[in-house]
């Protein structure tokens, strides 16, 4: 047990002392208490008020798109964001293995089938060199997009997300999308705040989504946001959103089967404060990654993954990648942790592996497979910059 308690023991000299530090936990140090408050007294708390309209345009301007369509979680953002860009039932979607579940759930809600891509450990994001040579084995470009040769279904999109933070290489992936007339969809539910070559994630594809979650860098209890510079298509996301209700005084006349997915009031206001604070808990975040760097560089066989080279990272989830020498260490080093109160996890199981997505079309994933072994999540917490 001599590594378990080495990196124990250097998780506690960056971390505060306490009985039990979680993951990652939100903060409310702002203006949160008087806008909902003020949202409160409006009794403007559903889908209608000013700060729905407001959240909106500030996470517009922060992210530097045309237009933010907020809604009421990132897999609704995600749903919607398939469903205008054209994505129809039988459709492929390309995403990778390695995401959280609620990607491909939302290929899922759409009708159409996740085809499973694999990642790369510089970035421990999509890997769009290896999709490139992949897609020209199985990849037939028509006059219809990108049609698999092996099942003979159109691959409509492509959805890289930008995990735990740290942007994908996008240049390369926005040449395999030109080459193969695919759509560029960004799950950048985890990247508020990160930047590609000085440029905001989420600000690259057709259509981006966000995700506000409780452990997101910033909350809005439950929440999501539709990013795009195309104003037909943010037009469209809140029309759909608001389930496709044509305006008027007093009818109720609906013209396509829509969805009751609008971001309530309260939430917004929530959301207004915490962007408020965005650049303080970036900043913060960075300062906390910087440490454990520092920490981290005398632990032999264990490397704290930092940012590309290329990007600017809000470093959201803080990550260790093992050696491949010391991956039978894991569960070990995840049992020392948890025990003595400082939580940590193992990366999500990649999906191609859960039983409801077992079979769906997937290309090599060595790569996810290798990574799936080696990564753990350590505390990450914006107040934990500040010890």
């Amino acid at each position: 047990m001599i590594l378990e308690q080495q990196i124990l023991k250097t998780l506690q000299s960056v971390l505060p002392t306490s009985e039990f530090t979680p993951l990652h936990e939100p903060t409310f140090q702002g203006n949160e208490w008087n806008y909902v408050k003020d949202c409160l007294d409006s009794t403007f708390v559903s889908s209608v008020g000013k700060y729905v309209d407001l959240f909106e345009e500030r996470l517009a301007e922060f992210t530097g798109v045309k237009r933010a369509v907020a809604v009421v979680n990132g897999t609704a953002a995600l749903h919607i964001a398939l469903k205008i860009v054209g994505v129809e039932k039988d459709d492929e979607v390309l995403i990778p293995s390695l995401t959280f579940v609620a990607t491909a759930n939302a290929v899922s809600y759409s009708s159409a089938i996740p085809h499973f891509v694999d990642s790369e450990e510089k970035t421990l994001g999509l890997d769009p060199y290896k999709l490139d040579l992949y897609l020209k084995e199985i990849g037939q470009v028509t006059s219809d997009g990108c049609i698999n040769k092996l099942t003979g279904r159109r691959i409509k999109a492509v959805v890289p997300m930008h995990t735990f933070g740290h942007p994908v290489d996008i240049d390369p992936l926005l040449e395999v999308c030109r080459k193969y007339k695919l759509v560029l969809i960004e799950d950048a539910a985890e990247s508020l705040g990160s930047y590609y070559k000085g440029k905001h994630t989420g600000s690259f594809g057709k259509v981006a989504a966000l995700s506000f979650n409780g452990n997101k860098i910033i909350t809005t209890g439950g929440g999501g946001a539709i990013l795009t510079n195309d104003d037909n298509l943010a037009n469209y996301a809140k029309h759909l959103t608001t389930t496709a209700k044509v305006p008027h005084q007093w009818e109720y006349i609906h013209d396509e089967v829509g969805y009751n997915y609008r971001m309530p009031n309260l939430n917004a206001a929530l959301g207004c404060a915490q962007l408020e604070a965005l650049p303080k808990y970036i900043k913060s975040k960075r300062e906390l990654a910087q440490k454990y760097k520092t920490a981290f560089n005398t632990v032999q066989g264990v490397n704290f993954f930092q940012e590309p080279s290329f990007a600017k990272s809000n470093y959201w989830l803080n990550v260790v990648v093992l050696s491949r020498e010391l991956i039978l260490n894991r569960e070990s080093i995840l049992e020392v942790l948890n025990n003595n109160g400082i939580m940590s996890r193992p990366v999500w199981m990649p999906l191609h592996k859960l039983s409801m997505y077992s079979q769906c079309p997937r290309m090599d994933l060595d790569g996810v497979d290798d990574l799936e072994k080696r990564i753990i999540n350590i505390p990450s917490s914006s107040l934990l910059g500040e010890f």
